[in-house]
C-alpha cells in the first residue's frame, strides 16, 4: 500500500471521528437517560485529555525541533491569542458554532501534520491519527449537542455537516503529504500555532477548574505557563 494511499485512509478515518461522536450525541438526545452525568463530564474530560496529549507528544515536540527559540515561542504565544480573540468574538455574536470552530481549528492542523510525518517517514503519523480520532469522537459529542441546543438545524443535518467536514481531512493530509515536507520550518509554525490555540481551548472550554463565565484570561494564562515550560525545554535540549 502506497504512503498516499495510507494518508487517506488515515486521515479519512481521523476526520470520520466527529460524526460518528455525533451520533453517539443523537442517540444520547433520543435515549436522555441512558448516559449519566458523571460520564457526560468523562467524555468532556476525555477529549481534553487527548488534545493536550497531542499537544505534549507531537505537536509542540516535532513543531519546536525546526525552530530558533524566539520565533517557536512566538507563533505558540500567537496561536493562543488568535484563539483567545476568536472565543470573544464567539461570544459577543453569540454563535452556535464554537465547538465547531474548535474542532476544525486543531482538525486541521493535526491531518497536515499527519502527512507530513508520512512523507518523511516519521513514526509520528500513526501517532497522530490516533490521537486525532480519540479527541474528535469527543468534540463531536460535544459540538452537536451544543449547535443543536443553540441552532435551528435538526441533528441530522449537523451529523451530515459533520460528515462533510471528514472529507478535509484527506485534504489536508496530501497538502502535508506534498507541500510541506520539504518546509520543515513552515511546517513546525502550523504545529506550534496550532498547539497554543488547542491549549486556550483546553482550558477555556474544557477543564472545568478554569473556566469562568464570560471571562478569557485564566485560559489565556494557561497558554503563558506551557510558554515558559517550552522555552525551558528549548533551552536545556539545545
Amino acid at each position: 500500500m502506497s504512503d498516499i494511499v495510507v494518508v487517506i485512509i488515515f486521515s479519512l478515518c481521523a476526520g470520520l471521528a466527529m460524526p460518528v461522536g455525533a451520533l453517539f450525541a443523537r442517540f444520547d438526545q433520543l435515549h436522555p437517560a441512558w448516559l449519566k452525568s458523571e460520564w457526560r463530564h468523562f467524555i468532556v474530560a476525555f477529549g481534553g485529555g487527548a488534545l493536550i496529549s497531542a499537544i505534549a507528544l507531537v505537536l509542540v515536540p516535532d513543531g519546536s525541533a525546526n525552530l530558533p527559540i524566539l520565533p517557536a515561542a512566538l507563533l505558540f504565544l500567537g496561536g493562543g491569542v488568535a484563539f483567545f480573540l476568536l472565543d470573544i468574538q464567539l461570544a459577543k455574536s453569540k454563535s452556535s458554532a464554537g465547538q465547531m470552530v474548535a474542532m476544525l481549528s486543531d482538525f486541521l492542523p493535526e491531518v497536515i501534520a499527519l502527512g507530513a510525518a508520512f512523507a518523511t517517514g516519521q513514526n509520528t503519523g500513526i501517532l497522530l491519527a490516533v490521537l486525532i480520532v480519540l479527541q474528535n469522537l469527543p468534540e463531536g459529542f460535544n459540538a452537536l449537542e451544543e449547535i443543536a441546543e443553540h441552532s435551528r438545524y435538526s441533528a441530522n443535518k449537523i451529523v451530515a455537516l459533520f460528515a462533510a467536514m471528514a472529507l478535509l481531512g484527506p485534504l489536508g493530509g496530501l497538502a502535508g503529504y506534498f507541500w510541506l515536507a520539504d518546509s520543515p520550518m513552515i511546517l513546525g509554525g502550523i504545529m506550534l500555532f496550532a498547539s497554543g490555540g488547542i491549549l486556550y481551548l483546553v482550558f477555556e472550554d474544557i477543564a472545568p477548574q478554569a473556566k469562568l463565565t464570560n471571562a478569557w484570561m485564566p485560559a489565556l494564562g494557561a497558554v503563558l505557563g506551557f510558554l515558559l515550560g517550552l522555552i525551558g525545554h528549548m533551552l536545556i535540549h539545545r
